[in-house]
């Protein structure tokens, strides 16, 4: 690929950027815009909708960037979580991360590229972009242990900050994060809740002397025999008086055979996956595997459009192959078109489909709580994107251009360091369209536009209301959206330096849209409490250390034995680091700390709002909500025929004491509605009887 192919996307995505950027500035002006844009504020705000006509309305204005910009850390605390927080470091360690490796890839390594060799240089836009590799630089060269040298700052820039300006404060974060109570806005129902068909005042609070005298009648779990085993209850709530109680509950066997009672700290409220609570426990491990091997499955079938665009990529293959584009083909901006911005384009048209379906498949683990599935999505993702992205790419590039297959592991290294450096270009252009682009589509948020269209255009048609609904932040999305191009940041920082400007760029640009959209649009309904942060250590030392192998491999094939000594050291020194990490903090994320549990719980019972959270409980876990479900029942009175009392009669009885085992899940929300319909007649005709 030449500069002038580069230099066309980059143009093409730069006007795609202004475009969308000052679109988005007038549409969010737009008071029939606000459920799309202000979404969480709609929600949390109570923000009111004024219908004003004003000329800035129509006039771009970066005022929302100055906005986004001096929101302060504990607002974005405030409003998005933890989760938020940990998100925004990520972004805030890239960016600082890459501008230390920018300034020296750019200043010292970026030279000796293009210098490497004795040539005479064409001007910069006719110039291929392999002159600005390593693969320029000769064989022998004395010039390497500068690329070494480069590799250790970057490396150990990147450790301390990974340590000290993120780590340490996302980790404190997490002991706050426990003392959060429950929200209060779920308000009392009396529908069943589908655990196990009692009605939220099944709820009953053990008094101390109660509950001694049920110890000590309690014969123990030897009455646990074989014919009340088999009758299995999947979930059931249990709640206690402290947090510490219920974690050392929670951690401790209760049984001999571990099979019979599993116990785990219970999600919020909000953040129970109810649908998967039916799920027996000796069928999770069964349901990984399958899930495990669906994805493994996909990654190999998805390998079809990878190839697709490494055709796009290598012309003279194409046009030997295909013989009637060879006329289309030689045009210049044809060619600048189809190898700098068409084969990523497409790469990044297939990858949408790829998050929804691993959001499935994490749905189908069995994990109870809907942040759950999101993370371990978010992992799924995170390893299709890396696998398919990165060394699909590197891989099958350098088989096509050199028909050669890896026959063992030992030569991984070997072809890494010779196809890295030959993709170079291409995670180029993948980091202006799937970067820039994919950055200012957030903002404007076209499916959002498209659903309040239909929505309005429903409301004409129909006259119904248009719900105002805030959506929760994509981690599982975003998060290894970011981690990928970090990925390609450190592999290709010392092979190909010319990638740094435009991940700056993206890292910058997509601080100020991701804060924005915290701020504004995303509603935090529910969160891991920084559980993502682990993933973004791990796979951070994984790109160090990959980089530095690659770096390994480059050195040997040049003939440096200087730098791929030092290189060696660097490999362990960074292993160490992670190890000692994971000794320090890793343990934070996986339990709460006794400490900070107890301390919480006397401050509660101090200021004397265990009482009022005890009374709270017995309304907090409920599947569905009865205003919704009255709501339902308001607008289908005069449409729906009344039932006899022999009707009523036979409902009650049918419904006396539903279980998962017996009540299928399809028809709860059928079950809650009669439920509902029967409680709301009941009331109304107590108040129209006449005393």
């Amino acid at each position: 690929m030449f500069i002038s192919a580069l230099l066309t996307s980059a143009g093409i995505n730069i006007a795609v950027c202004v475009v969308l950027l000052s679109l988005y500035s007038i549409l969010r002006k737009q008071p029939g815009n606000i459920g799309v844009y202000f979404g969480r504020r709609l929600i949390q705000e109570h923000l009111k909708r004024t219908d004003p006509f004003w000329f800035e309305r129509f006039v771009p204005s970066p005022r929302w960037i100055a906005t986004a910009w001096s929101t302060s850390e504990d607002e974005i605390l405030a409003i998005g979580g933890l989760d938020a927080v940990a998100f925004l470091r990520l972004l805030v360690f890239s960016i600082r991360i890459f501008s230390v490796a920018a300034i020296i890839c750019m200043f010292l390594v970026l030279p000796l590229n293009y210098y490497g060799q004795q040539m005479i240089h064409k001007q910069i836009p006719s110039e291929s972009l392999d002159v600005f590799t390593i693969t320029n630089v000769q064989e022998g060269s004395k010039w390497l242990w500068v690329h070494c040298l480069a590799l250790y700052i970057i490396s150990f820039a990147a450790c301390i900050l990974l340590y000290f300006s993120d780590a340490e404060k996302v980790y404190k974060g997490i002991s706050h994060f426990a003392s959060a109570s429950i929200d209060s806005s779920c308000q009392p129902s009396f529908v069943r809740c589908g655990l196990c068909g009692g009605t939220a005042h099944s709820f009953k609070m053990l008094s101390r002397n109660e509950s001694i005298i049920i110890e000590e009648n309690k014969p123990g779990l030897s009455h646990l025999d074989s014919t009340r085993s088999r009758e299995e209850c999947a979930a059931a709530l249990v709640f206690f008086k402290t947090r510490y109680a219920a974690f050392v509950v929670s951690k401790v066997l209760q049984s001999s055979n571990p099979m019979i009672w599993v116990t785990d700290l219970a999600p919020e409220p909000q953040d129970v996956y109810w649908s998967n609570l039916c799920i027996p426990y000796r069928q999770l491990w069964i349901r990984k595997i399958l899930t495990l091997l669906a994805t493994t499955v996909f990654m190999f079938l998805f390998l079809v459009p990878v190839t697709l665009v490494q055709g796009l990529s290598q012309l003279d293959k194409l046009q030997q192959t295909f013989g009637f584009l060879k006329g289309l083909l030689d045009t210049k901006y044809v060619r600048q078109l189809v190898t700098g911005y068409l084969p990523s384009v497409i790469l990044m048209l297939f990858l949408y489909s790829v998050p929804p379906l691993m959001m499935l498949f994490s749905a189908m683990e069995g994990s109870i709580s809907r942040s759950a599935r999101k993370k371990s999505a978010c992992i799924k993702v995170l390893y299709f994107t890396i696998w398919n992205v990165f060394f699909v790419n590197v891989f099958s590039g350098s088989v096509i251009s050199q028909i050669h297959v890896i026959t063992s592991v030992k030569d991984i290294p070997t072809e890494l360091a010779k196809a890295v450096p030959q993709q170079a270009t291409f995670f180029i252009t993948y980091v202006l369209t799937s970067g820039w682009a994919s950055i200012c589509t957030e903002i404007v948020q076209p499916f959002g536009l498209l659903c309040n269209i239909f929505y309005k255009f429903k409301q004409q048609m129909r006259n119904i209301h248009h719900p105002d609904c805030a959506l929760s932040f994509p981690y599982h999305t975003e998060v290894p959206r970011v981690l990928l191009f970090g990925l390609l940041g450190f592999t290709s920082a010392i092979l190909e330096p010319l990638i740094l400007p435009f991940l700056l760029v993206y890292f910058f640009m997509a601080y100020i849209v991701y804060r924005n959209q915290f701020l504004n649009v995303y509603f935090a309904k529910y969160e891991t409490g920084g559980q993502y942060w682990p993933i973004v250590h791990n796979a951070t030392i994984f790109s160090l250390v990959l980089s530095q192998i690659i770096a390994l491999g480059v050195f040997g094939l040049k003939k440096s034995p200087v730098a791929s000594g030092f290189t060696i050291p660097l490999v362990i020194l960074t292993l160490l680091f992670n190890e000692y990490c994971r000794k320090r903090f890793s343990p934070i994320f996986k339990n709460f700390t006794a400490q900070d549990l107890i301390e919480m719980d006397r401050r509660d019972e101090q200021h004397g709002d265990m009482e009022e959270f005890h009374e709270q409980l017995n309304t907090k876990y409920c599947q569905f909500s009865l205003s919704d479900e009255i709501a339902k029942v308001e607008e289908s009175t005069h449409s729906t025929k009344s039932h006899s009392l022999d009707e009523d009669k036979e409902v009650r009885q049918g419904l006396g004491y539903p279980t998962l085992g017996s009540l299928n899940l399809n028809g709860m929300q059928q079950v809650v509605t009669w439920l509902s319909m029967l409680s709301f007649h009941e009331r109304r005709s107590q108040h129209q009887t006449p005393k």
